[in-house]
C-alpha cells in the first residue's frame, strides 16, 4: 500500500450506486511527482469536513467499530439520523454496532495538516499509484 502522507486531496468522487468512494492525490516533490487514488469499496456512509483546495492529507487510518460509538461527535450525528434511515434502520446503537461488526465495516479516519478531514464506514479500502506516476 503506498503511503499517502503529505499528498494533495486533487478531487474525490462518490459513487453511491456502486458503494465506492476515490480520494485521486498527489504527491510532489523535487525529485518524484506521484498520483496515487485511495479507493474505499462498499461504503455504507461517510462524514467529510472542511472540503478546501490544496487539502493535504496527514494520515488515513483504520480503527475498531467500538471506537466510532465511543466518539461523542458521531453518537449525536446518529442521534440526530436515526429516524430518517441514516445510516441504516436500526432500533438503538447497540444493534447497529451489531450489525456493523456483522457485516465487516471498517471505520476509516482520514486526518489532514490542512483542509479535508472525516471518516468512512466500508468494507474495504486500498491505496495504488496511479499509472501517472511521473520521475523528475
Amino acid at each position: 500500500m503506498s503511503l499517502v502522507h503529505d499528498n494533495e486531496i486533487l478531487s474525490y468522487e462518490v459513487d453511491l450506486y456502486n458503494t465506492r468512494i476515490v480520494l485521486h492525490t498527489l504527491y510532489e516533490n523535487k525529485r518524484l511527482i506521484e498520483y496515487t487514488d485511495v479507493t474505499f469499496e462498499g461504503v455504507l456512509c461517510h462524514m467529510f469536513e472542511h472540503q478546501l483546495s490544496g487539502s493535504i492529507i496527514l494520515t488515513i487510518n483504520e480503527y475498531e467499530l467500538d471506537y466510532f460509538f465511543r466518539n461523542e461527535e458521531n453518537l449525536e450525528l446518529l442521534s440526530k439520523t436515526k429516524n430518517y434511515g441514516w445510516p441504516m434502520i436500526y432500533e438503538d446503537a447497540v444493534q447497529l454496532e451489531q450489525n456493523l461488526k456483522q457485516s465487516q465495516y471498517k471505520y476509516i479516519v482520514i486526518m489532514s495538516s490542512y483542509g479535508l478531514n472525516g471518516w468512512i464506514l466500508a468494507k474495504e479500502w486500498l491505496s495504488e499509484i496511479a499509472k501517472r506516476k511521473i520521475g523528475i
